[in-house]
């Protein structure tokens, strides 16, 4: 028996129900799964690359796993993650990200879905799967994900992730899709404050929000409590000033009914931008909970958007998520996982003042670098 290696992955994720059957198995569950998580930290994005990183480091491995009949086949790897059961997994991800997220009081949690374009099957009329992440803003840390239902949509994914998040004291960002009043329900309900989306399709809503603001800014907002905030941003050729505006003690004119949960105010933000001589104007109108305050309003939206930097990019271009050709079964939302674990991992680790990708890099090089990212977990 192997002494309990300094690497806590077996902790994490030991409790999974293994699929296989008794007599087919060869190799250990959770080394299967410490080397899939290990290989993608290192670069890996394919179960090919998979077995490749697993053969090439069998004598770094073997010091902490057992190992009992090698490395297996890459056609292994993809069997065994086709098979384990995706919600236990991201459950054992979610309680993991508890036990080491320091979420701080104010912090944005932003929610997001994202397809995972090479997850498309024409032959077997197979559409792309959509994820919906939830990524904390300023730990930068994925906190969990959901899988979007072909036979459901994803205001249903939002409200089965904010079920099993903890997010007392965040504000929870999210776009016009999850405006909706059960999902403000359940944010409330842990609470949290909101900020989100008001687009065209809430009707009536977004109808008398624009009238408000449209004769707020005629009057200069006389009668109305009101905050203001700008802020004026030059980069990259172009220049953007931003409005943020946010209007409270809303709710007898827009939610006199209280249907939707703590709706305290409603902000407008409007973008001035100067590129190439030409100059483009774009109004966006969100409600929320907070009240009084545009500059952490407007300072929640900027958050959200960057989860598309922050997130999304390193996926596509550092992990190659869109490149990603793994389509059967269970394994597409399980190697996504995969890499929400290497992307928590190398964001966390400071010590290296490098992008993910070199980060990715070092460790696939230098095991001691490997092992101090994994100390992490």
């Amino acid at each position: 028996m192997k002494l309990k290696p300094k690497i806590t992955i077996a902790d994490h994720f030991a409790v999974i129900q293994d699929p296989r059957i008794d007599r087919t198995k060869r190799h250990n569950l959770i080394d299967i799964m410490t080397i899939a998580i290990i290989a993608v930290i290192c670069g890996a994005d394919g179960w090919v690359a998979v077995e490749t990183y697993g053969c090439a480091k069998y004598s770094f491995l073997k010091t902490f796993l057992e190992l009992p009949n090698g490395i297996l086949s890459h056609d292994t790897f993809a069997r065994v993650f086709a098979q384990i059961n995706p919600q236990q997994f991201e459950s054992c991800f979610i309680d993991w990200m508890k036990s080491i997220q320091k979420i701080t009081n104010g912090e944005v949690i932003a929610i997001d879905g994202k397809t995972l374009r090479g997850s498309y099957d024409k032959s077997n009329e197979q559409s792309a799967i959509q994820i919906v992440s939830a990524w904390a803003t300023t730990s930068k840390l994925v906190l969990g994900q959901v899988k979007v239902d072909e036979k459901s949509n994803e205001i249903t994914a939002i409200a089965e992730l904010l079920k099993v998040l903890e997010l007392s004291g965040c504000i929870v960002t999210i776009d016009a899709i999850g405006c909706q009043k059960e999902i403000v329900r359940l944010i409330t309900q842990q609470d949290a404050d909101y900020v989100i989306t008001l687009k065209k399709n809430q009707g009536n809503l977004y109808d008398e929000v624009e009238k408000l603001f449209q004769s707020g800014i005629s009057t200069d907002f006389e009668g109305i409590q009101h905050s203001i905030y700008k802020t004026d941003e030059i980069g990259h050729g172009r220049h953007e000033i931003r409005h943020y505006v946010m209007l409270s003690q809303i709710q007898s004119r827009l939610n006199p009914d209280s249907v939707w949960s703590n709706f305290n105010s409603v902000g407008m933000v409007e973008s001035v931008r100067l590129l190439d001589g030409k100059t483009t104007v774009e109004t966006r109108y969100f409600i929320s909970s907070l009240e009084d305050n545009a500059e952490q309003f407007g300072n929640s939206i900027r958050s959200h958007w960057g989860v598309e930097n922050s997130l999304h990019w390193v996926l596509d271009v550092a992990l190659r998520e869109d490149d990603c050709r793994i389509r059967k079964d269970n394994a597409p939302q399980n190697f996504a996982i995969l890499r929400h674990i290497a992307v928590n991992l190398l964001t966390q680790e400071k010590r290296v003042k490098r992008g993910i990708k070199n980060k990715q890099f070092l460790a696939a090089m230098d095991n001691k670098y490997l092992l101090s990212i994994l100390a992490l977990a």
